[in-house]
Protein backbone atom coordinates (compact mmCIF):
# COMPACT_ATOMS: atom_id res chain seq x y z
CA UNK A 1 0.00 0.00 0.00
CA UNK A 2 2.78 2.39 1.01
CA UNK A 3 4.71 1.44 -2.14
CA UNK A 4 1.69 2.17 -4.30
CA UNK A 5 1.16 5.49 -2.51
CA UNK A 6 4.79 6.41 -3.06
CA UNK A 7 4.53 5.64 -6.75
CA UNK A 8 1.38 7.73 -6.95
CA UNK A 9 3.04 10.70 -5.27
CA UNK A 10 6.05 10.36 -7.55
CA UNK A 11 3.77 10.23 -10.60
CA UNK A 12 1.98 13.37 -9.44
CA UNK A 13 5.31 15.17 -9.02
CA UNK A 14 6.41 14.14 -12.51
CA UNK A 15 3.10 15.18 -14.04
CA UNK A 16 3.15 18.45 -12.14
CA UNK A 17 6.69 19.11 -13.35
CA UNK A 18 5.66 18.40 -16.92
CA UNK A 19 2.68 20.70 -16.52
CA UNK A 20 4.90 23.49 -15.20
CA UNK A 21 7.32 23.00 -18.09
CA UNK A 22 4.45 23.24 -20.53
CA UNK A 23 3.23 26.35 -18.74
CA UNK A 24 6.49 28.23 -19.46
CA UNK A 25 5.78 31.59 -21.10
CA UNK A 26 4.71 31.93 -24.71
CA UNK A 27 3.00 34.93 -26.31
CA UNK A 28 -0.80 34.82 -26.34
CA UNK A 29 -1.18 38.31 -27.81
CA UNK A 30 0.18 39.49 -31.19
CA UNK A 31 3.95 39.99 -31.30
CA UNK A 32 5.08 43.43 -32.42
CA UNK A 33 8.45 43.93 -34.09
CA UNK A 34 9.48 47.58 -34.23
CA UNK A 35 11.46 48.81 -37.25
CA UNK A 36 12.84 52.13 -35.95
CA UNK A 37 12.89 53.75 -39.41
CA UNK A 38 10.65 54.14 -42.45
CA UNK A 39 9.66 51.41 -44.94
CA UNK A 40 12.26 50.05 -47.34
CA UNK A 41 15.39 50.43 -45.23
CA UNK A 42 17.54 47.70 -43.71
CA UNK A 43 15.75 47.69 -40.35
CA UNK A 44 12.39 47.42 -42.08
CA UNK A 45 13.58 44.64 -44.39
CA UNK A 46 14.89 42.64 -41.43
CA UNK A 47 11.69 43.10 -39.41
CA UNK A 48 9.54 41.96 -42.34
CA UNK A 49 11.84 39.02 -43.05
CA UNK A 50 11.44 37.93 -39.44
CA UNK A 51 7.67 38.36 -39.72
CA UNK A 52 7.63 36.12 -42.80
CA UNK A 53 9.81 33.37 -41.31
CA UNK A 54 8.23 33.26 -37.85
CA UNK A 55 4.82 32.97 -39.49
CA UNK A 56 5.52 30.63 -42.40
CA UNK A 57 7.65 28.27 -40.31
CA UNK A 58 4.91 28.26 -37.63
CA UNK A 59 7.43 29.17 -34.93
CA UNK A 60 4.82 31.48 -33.42
CA UNK A 61 1.12 30.71 -33.10
CA UNK A 62 0.08 34.36 -32.77
CA UNK A 63 0.06 37.13 -35.41
CA UNK A 64 3.36 38.98 -35.99
CA UNK A 65 3.06 42.71 -36.67
CA UNK A 66 5.71 45.11 -37.97
CA UNK A 67 5.50 48.73 -36.83
CA UNK A 68 7.59 51.50 -38.41
CA UNK A 69 8.61 54.20 -35.95
CA UNK A 70 11.19 56.47 -37.64
CA UNK A 71 12.98 59.33 -35.96
CA UNK A 72 16.00 60.16 -33.86
CA UNK A 73 18.28 57.74 -35.67
CA UNK A 74 16.35 54.84 -34.20
CA UNK A 75 15.75 56.45 -30.81
CA UNK A 76 12.02 56.96 -31.38
CA UNK A 77 11.40 53.27 -31.95
CA UNK A 78 13.71 52.15 -29.18
CA UNK A 79 12.14 54.59 -26.71
CA UNK A 80 8.77 53.07 -27.58
CA UNK A 81 10.16 49.60 -26.88
CA UNK A 82 11.59 50.78 -23.55
CA UNK A 83 8.08 51.90 -22.52
CA UNK A 84 6.88 48.28 -22.85
CA UNK A 85 8.87 47.14 -19.82
CA UNK A 86 8.17 43.57 -18.76
CA UNK A 87 6.07 42.78 -21.85
CA UNK A 88 7.56 39.90 -23.79
CA UNK A 89 5.50 40.46 -26.93
CA UNK A 90 7.50 43.55 -27.95
CA UNK A 91 10.76 43.39 -29.93
CA UNK A 92 12.79 45.82 -32.02
CA UNK A 93 15.42 45.59 -34.71
CA UNK A 94 18.71 47.23 -33.84
CA UNK A 95 22.21 47.82 -35.20
CA UNK A 96 25.46 49.52 -34.26
CA UNK A 97 23.55 52.79 -34.23
CA UNK A 98 22.23 52.09 -30.74
CA UNK A 99 25.84 52.17 -29.57
CA UNK A 100 26.92 55.02 -31.81
CA UNK A 101 24.09 57.39 -30.88
CA UNK A 102 25.09 57.08 -27.25
CA UNK A 103 28.83 57.49 -27.88
CA UNK A 104 28.13 60.64 -29.90
CA UNK A 105 25.92 62.10 -27.16
CA UNK A 106 22.79 61.98 -29.33
CA UNK A 107 20.86 59.59 -27.11
CA UNK A 108 20.91 58.40 -23.52
CA UNK A 109 19.81 54.94 -24.64
CA UNK A 110 22.32 52.09 -24.69
CA UNK A 111 22.06 48.37 -25.39
CA UNK A 112 22.06 47.85 -21.61
CA UNK A 113 18.62 49.51 -21.41
CA UNK A 114 17.04 46.52 -23.17
CA UNK A 115 16.99 42.74 -23.15
CA UNK A 116 19.42 41.42 -25.75
CA UNK A 117 17.91 38.66 -27.87
CA UNK A 118 20.32 37.96 -30.74
CA UNK A 119 22.55 39.23 -33.49
CA UNK A 120 21.05 38.08 -36.77
CA UNK A 121 22.84 39.11 -39.94
CA UNK A 122 25.47 41.27 -41.52
CA UNK A 123 25.72 42.89 -44.90
CA UNK A 124 28.06 45.17 -46.74
CA UNK A 125 28.11 48.90 -47.32
CA UNK A 126 28.11 50.58 -50.74
CA UNK A 127 28.44 54.06 -52.21
CA UNK A 128 25.91 54.76 -54.95
CA UNK A 129 25.54 57.54 -57.52
CA UNK A 130 22.86 58.19 -60.13
CA UNK A 131 22.81 55.81 -63.08
CA UNK A 132 23.82 58.60 -65.48
CA UNK A 133 26.46 60.15 -63.18
CA UNK A 134 29.91 60.74 -64.72
CA UNK A 135 31.82 58.72 -62.10
CA UNK A 136 32.43 55.05 -62.82
CA UNK A 137 34.93 54.24 -60.04
CA UNK A 138 35.61 55.20 -56.46
CA UNK A 139 38.77 57.02 -57.47
CA UNK A 140 36.93 59.20 -59.99
CA UNK A 141 34.23 60.08 -57.49
CA UNK A 142 36.46 60.86 -54.54
CA UNK A 143 38.83 62.95 -56.69
CA UNK A 144 35.83 65.08 -57.69
CA UNK A 145 34.73 65.27 -54.06
CA UNK A 146 38.19 66.31 -52.95
CA UNK A 147 38.28 69.08 -55.54
CA UNK A 148 35.04 70.74 -54.44
CA UNK A 149 33.20 69.03 -51.54
CA UNK A 150 30.80 71.96 -51.06
CA UNK A 151 29.07 71.20 -54.38
CA UNK A 152 28.75 67.44 -53.77
CA UNK A 153 26.25 66.72 -50.98
CA UNK A 154 26.14 63.13 -49.74
CA UNK A 155 22.94 61.43 -48.55
CA UNK A 156 22.96 59.40 -45.33
CA UNK A 157 20.22 57.98 -43.13
CA UNK A 158 18.66 57.75 -40.69
CA UNK A 159 21.21 59.88 -38.77
CA UNK A 160 24.83 60.93 -38.68
CA UNK A 161 27.15 58.68 -36.74
CA UNK A 162 25.80 55.37 -38.04
CA UNK A 163 27.76 52.76 -40.00
CA UNK A 164 26.80 54.30 -43.35
CA UNK A 165 28.21 57.65 -42.25
CA UNK A 166 31.31 56.19 -40.60
CA UNK A 167 32.25 54.07 -43.62
CA UNK A 168 32.03 57.09 -45.92
CA UNK A 169 34.26 59.14 -43.60
CA UNK A 170 36.80 56.31 -43.58
CA UNK A 171 36.76 56.12 -47.38
CA UNK A 172 37.12 59.89 -47.67
CA UNK A 173 40.18 59.85 -45.43
CA UNK A 174 41.68 56.97 -47.41
CA UNK A 175 41.24 58.94 -50.65
CA UNK A 176 42.71 62.10 -49.14
CA UNK A 177 39.44 64.01 -48.68
CA UNK A 178 39.09 66.13 -45.53
CA UNK A 179 36.10 64.52 -43.72
CA UNK A 180 35.22 67.82 -42.05
CA UNK A 181 34.57 69.45 -45.45
CA UNK A 182 31.95 66.95 -46.60
CA UNK A 183 28.35 68.15 -46.74
CA UNK A 184 25.97 65.43 -45.54
CA UNK A 185 22.19 65.49 -46.01
CA UNK A 186 20.31 63.33 -43.49
CA UNK A 187 17.27 61.31 -44.59
CA UNK A 188 15.38 59.93 -41.55
CA UNK A 189 13.43 57.46 -43.71
CA UNK A 190 16.66 56.02 -45.15
CA UNK A 191 16.38 54.32 -48.57
CA UNK A 192 12.81 55.49 -49.14
CA UNK A 193 14.17 59.06 -49.35
CA UNK A 194 17.83 58.60 -50.22
CA UNK A 195 17.44 56.65 -53.45
CA UNK A 196 14.90 59.04 -55.06
CA UNK A 197 17.10 61.95 -53.98
CA UNK A 198 20.23 60.63 -55.67
CA UNK A 199 18.26 59.54 -58.76
CA UNK A 200 16.78 63.03 -58.98
CA UNK A 201 20.15 64.76 -58.70
CA UNK A 202 19.39 66.44 -55.36
CA UNK A 203 22.52 64.84 -53.90
CA UNK A 204 25.59 63.43 -55.63
CA UNK A 205 25.90 60.09 -53.82
CA UNK A 206 24.51 58.00 -51.01
CA UNK A 207 26.31 55.82 -48.48
CA UNK A 208 24.02 52.91 -47.67
CA UNK A 209 23.78 49.16 -47.10
CA UNK A 210 23.85 46.88 -50.13
CA UNK A 211 20.41 45.24 -49.88
CA UNK A 212 18.64 48.57 -50.09
CA UNK A 213 20.14 49.28 -53.51
CA UNK A 214 19.88 45.99 -55.40
CA UNK A 215 16.66 46.65 -57.30
CA UNK A 216 17.55 50.15 -58.53
CA UNK A 217 21.15 49.20 -59.35
CA UNK A 218 20.04 46.23 -61.45
CA UNK A 219 17.54 48.52 -63.22
CA UNK A 220 20.37 50.93 -64.06
CA UNK A 221 18.78 53.79 -62.12
CA UNK A 222 21.71 54.03 -59.73
CA UNK A 223 25.32 52.88 -60.00
CA UNK A 224 27.34 51.32 -57.19
CA UNK A 225 30.93 52.52 -57.34
CA UNK A 226 32.30 50.33 -54.55
CA UNK A 227 31.40 47.75 -51.92
CA UNK A 228 32.95 47.13 -48.49
CA UNK A 229 33.03 43.31 -48.74
CA UNK A 230 36.35 41.42 -48.79
CA UNK A 231 35.61 40.12 -52.30
CA UNK A 232 32.99 40.71 -54.98
CA UNK A 233 29.51 39.78 -53.88
CA UNK A 234 27.70 37.07 -55.89
CA UNK A 235 24.62 39.31 -56.21
CA UNK A 236 26.75 42.19 -57.51
CA UNK A 237 29.50 40.67 -59.65
CA UNK A 238 29.84 43.94 -61.59
CA UNK A 239 30.69 46.02 -58.49
CA UNK A 240 34.36 46.25 -57.51
CA UNK A 241 35.40 46.07 -53.87
CA UNK A 242 37.28 48.99 -52.34
CA UNK A 243 40.20 46.63 -51.86
CA UNK A 244 40.28 45.99 -55.62
CA UNK A 245 40.35 49.75 -56.08
CA UNK A 246 43.44 50.11 -53.93
CA UNK A 247 41.78 51.06 -50.63
CA UNK A 248 42.15 48.74 -47.63
CA UNK A 249 38.52 49.00 -46.52
CA UNK A 250 36.47 45.99 -45.37
CA UNK A 251 33.45 47.07 -43.34
CA UNK A 252 30.54 44.83 -42.22
CA UNK A 253 27.16 46.21 -41.20
CA UNK A 254 25.38 44.00 -38.65
CA UNK A 255 21.81 44.04 -37.32
CA UNK A 256 20.24 42.33 -34.34
CA UNK A 257 17.17 42.04 -32.15
CA UNK A 258 16.30 43.38 -28.71
CA UNK A 259 13.30 42.92 -26.43
CA UNK A 260 11.69 45.19 -23.90
CA UNK A 261 13.56 45.66 -20.62
CA UNK A 262 12.57 43.78 -17.49
CA UNK A 263 11.13 40.67 -19.11
CA UNK A 264 11.13 37.40 -17.18
CA UNK A 265 13.60 34.53 -17.54
CA UNK A 266 10.83 32.45 -19.16
CA UNK A 267 10.32 35.17 -21.77
CA UNK A 268 14.06 35.33 -22.44
CA UNK A 269 14.22 31.55 -22.81
CA UNK A 270 11.26 31.54 -25.19
CA UNK A 271 12.83 34.09 -27.53
CA UNK A 272 16.26 32.47 -27.36
CA UNK A 273 14.66 29.20 -28.51
CA UNK A 274 12.35 30.79 -31.09
CA UNK A 275 15.10 32.80 -32.76
CA UNK A 276 17.43 29.79 -32.81
CA UNK A 277 14.70 27.88 -34.70
CA UNK A 278 14.16 30.84 -37.02
CA UNK A 279 17.81 31.19 -38.11
CA UNK A 280 18.10 27.42 -38.65
CA UNK A 281 15.10 27.36 -41.00
CA UNK A 282 15.27 27.00 -44.76
CA UNK A 283 13.01 30.03 -45.23
CA UNK A 284 15.38 32.25 -43.24
CA UNK A 285 18.46 31.10 -45.13
CA UNK A 286 16.78 31.57 -48.50
CA UNK A 287 15.50 35.03 -47.49
CA UNK A 288 18.98 36.16 -46.43
CA UNK A 289 20.52 34.90 -49.66
CA UNK A 290 17.92 36.73 -51.72
CA UNK A 291 18.69 39.99 -49.90
CA UNK A 292 22.43 39.53 -50.19
CA UNK A 293 22.82 39.27 -46.41
CA UNK A 294 25.26 37.00 -44.65
CA UNK A 295 24.18 35.10 -41.51
CA UNK A 296 25.71 36.42 -38.29
CA UNK A 297 23.76 34.70 -35.54
CA UNK A 298 24.78 35.16 -31.91
CA UNK A 299 22.51 34.06 -29.10
CA UNK A 300 21.64 36.38 -26.22
CA UNK A 301 24.72 35.65 -24.09
CA UNK A 302 27.19 35.84 -26.98
CA UNK A 303 25.50 38.97 -28.31
CA UNK A 304 25.87 40.68 -24.95
CA UNK A 305 29.63 40.10 -25.04
CA UNK A 306 29.82 41.15 -28.69
CA UNK A 307 28.02 44.43 -28.02
CA UNK A 308 30.26 45.29 -25.09
CA UNK A 309 33.36 44.67 -27.20
CA UNK A 310 31.94 46.57 -30.20
CA UNK A 311 31.09 49.53 -27.98
CA UNK A 312 34.71 49.85 -26.91
CA UNK A 313 36.10 49.49 -30.44
CA UNK A 314 33.59 52.08 -31.71
CA UNK A 315 34.99 54.65 -29.28
CA UNK A 316 38.42 54.21 -30.84
CA UNK A 317 37.02 54.35 -34.38
CA UNK A 318 35.18 57.60 -33.70
CA UNK A 319 38.37 59.13 -32.39
CA UNK A 320 40.23 58.02 -35.53
CA UNK A 321 37.77 59.72 -37.89
CA UNK A 322 37.42 62.84 -35.73
CA UNK A 323 33.83 62.35 -34.57
CA UNK A 324 34.78 62.50 -30.90
CA UNK A 325 37.84 63.78 -29.09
Amino acid sequence: MRKALGIGVLLMVVLCGASLAQAAWAPVRPVEIVAPAGPGGGWDLLARTMQKVLTEEKILSVPVLVTNKPGGGGATGWTYLKSKRGQGEFLAVTSALILQNNLLGKSDLTFKDFTNVANLQTEWEVVAVAGDAPWKTGKEFFEALKKDPSTMPIGVGPALGNNDHVQFLMLAKAYGVDPTKIKFVVYPNTAAEQIPAVMGGHIKAITISMAETLEQHKAGKIRLIGISSPERHPLLPDVATWKEQGIDHIFPHWRGLIAAPGITDDMKAFWNDAIAKMVASKTWKESLAKLGWDPYYLNAADDEAFLAKTNESSKELFKAVGLVK
